[in-house]
């Protein structure tokens, strides 16, 4: 092996080895515990709605072709240890990349249920749309899916209303206790 080869394959082993290890110590593919003595999060938390179920199409009616208002959620499971909840819509399929639906933290970890068309638990976060309201799916040219993420935390986010959901994922971490995630779909006819 000659030494060009030798030094491309160090390279790119050093460059590997320092990403995975940036990655690690940022929390980015190894969750770390909110507090050893819990362990590491829990996944039994589950959210769910009665207008779809997971995988499935969200009628319109909770879209900008219907009344554009917020689908019932159900949550389950919360830990008992939550201080706070924070809910995150977005679609990963926008050609824009993704965007931010609908974004409410603070949830008081007591609340079991959003009912449809009421935004009134926790302090809302600044969408894609430029708005702290739901907004719809509304895709401008296909099939697109939207992740309804719902996150138990040990913490109350000291934020004020109209954070960006940068904003909020960037302080809830080393803080989730628990995670759970809805995926519905939508298409404009």
């Amino acid at each position: 092996m000659n030494i060009k080869k030798f030094a491309i394959i160090i390279i790119i082993v050093i460059t590997a080895y320092f990403f995975f290890i940036n990655n690690v110590f940022r929390g980015n593919s190894v969750r770390q515990p909110a507090d050893d003595s819990r362990g590491f999060a829990s996944n039994n938390m589950k959210i769910s709605s009665s207008a779809f179920q997971n995988n499935s199409y969200i009628p319109s009616l909770y879209t900008c072709d219907g009344s554009d208002i917020n689908p019932p959620l159900a949550f389950n499971d919360v830990p008992a240890e939550t201080k706070s909840l924070v809910l995150i819509m977005d679609d990963p399929d926008a050609p824009m990349g993704v965007w931010d639906h609908w974004i409410v933290f603070n949830i008081p970890p007591v609340v079991k249920e959003i009912k449809e068309g009421n935004e009134s638990m926790g302090v809302k976060g600044m969408t894609s749309f430029k708005k702290i309201n739901y907004g719809g799916p509304c895709p401008p040219d296909r099939e697109h899916r939207y992740f309804f993420k719902l996150y138990a935390l040990d913490a109350i986010l000291d934020l004020s209303e109209g954070s960006t959901k940068k904003e909020v994922e960037a302080t809830m971490q080393g803080h989730i206790l628990a995670e759970a995630e809805l995926i519905g779909k939508y298409n404009r006819k």
